[in-house]
């Protein structure tokens, strides 16, 4: 494992870190040996720090651009990776398999990475995709940490699992093979058949920087990871919790989404007291990492956000 990925076969120039980037370490849940990326704000004051919660499979440096990104606005940034991805320590010793035990493990380790990260600046706004959507929400719930306003990209707050799916999910879990694959490994996914963006240059930076550093990839989830994931929306879903939510909410929804249930933007949407939802049209999965038109789209509606918040 290596602290910061400066792969032979990336050129740096294609995927520079934000500016005064630091990758440091730090103790999560259980006592996971976790990484996570600091960058201060670049501005003469400090705007705050956005947490920048990646999806499942996602790490850091896939996250560089935004990370640029948000610095132009004047915010110093934090990043996760995850437990159990990333190149942080995975949770079985088979590193390809996609497992958690609790969505806790990660909300905790959200909170400790800030906790770790030290005197970054004040307000806390969470920039969260999919999965890490469904934990920035879940922190943001249980009071895990202060967050002032919450973006979403294509949140992980439903998951395509009919009825039958959902059963045998927790019957796995219960039965004690939690640790298995919930489907088996497949082939290598090219552009062609990917599921998650029309832009061939972000899928190629990331497939890149994968075969770059195999430690990075990660494959299917476990029976475990789903019933976890069940267990989570259920709760974060509940119109009784989110009628609890006292900032401000962006949630941009992909049109040409595959992997996450968009009906659950909407109804979540509608039970949030201050929430702005809007649908990027012709956008897969990964909004952040599409074509420039889609990704400006939901950079427009990031900075409607701040001004709702007084940010």
């Amino acid at each position: 494992m290596t602290d910061s990925i400066r792969p032979k076969s990336v050129d740096p120039a294609d995927n520079p870190p934000p500016e005064g980037h630091e990758i440091f370490w730090y103790r999560g849940p259980r006592n996971l040996k976790l990484r996570a990326c600091k960058a201060p704000s670049t501005a003469s004051t400090p705007r705050g720090t956005v947490l920048v919660c990646p999806g499942r499979s996602e790490y850091i440096e896939k996250y560089y651009e935004v990370a640029r990104e948000l610095q132009d606005r004047g915010f110093a940034v934090l990043i996760y990776d995850w437990p159990g991805q990333g190149l942080s320590e995975r949770l079985l010793d088979n590193r390809l398999k996609g497992h958690v035990d609790s969505f806790d493990t990660y909300t905790g380790a959200m909170a400790l990475g800030l906790r770790s990260a030290r005197d970054m600046p004040q307000p806390f706004v969470s920039l969260a995709h999919s999965m890490g959507g469904a934990i920035s929400l879940a922190a943001i719930c249980n009071q895990t940490l202060k967050i002032d306003a919450a973006a979403f990209c294509a949140p992980m707050w439903g998951l395509p699992f009919g009825a039958a799916a959902r059963f045998i999910a927790r019957a796995m879990f219960w039965i004690g093979r939690g640790d298995q694959f919930f489907r088996p490994p497949g082939p290598d996914e090219t552009f062609e058949d990917n599921h998650v963006t029309y832009d061939r240059a972000h899928w190629q930076l990331d497939h890149d920087l994968k075969t770059a550093n195999p430690d990075l990839k990660l494959g299917p989830p476990t029976w475990g990871w789903a019933t976890a994931s069940l267990n989570v929306v259920a709760k974060i879903t509940h119109p009784q919790t989110l009628a609890n939510v006292d900032i401000p909410v962006f949630v941009a929804t992909a049109a040409d989404e595959k992997l996450v249930d968009n009906t659950s933007h909407n109804l979540v949407a509608t039970h949030l007291p201050d929430c702005e939802h809007i649908t990027v049209e012709g956008a897969m999965h990964e909004i952040l990492m599409e074509k420039p038109d889609k990704r400006a789209a939901f950079w427009q509606g990031f900075d409607r956000l701040l001004k709702r918040a007084g940010i």
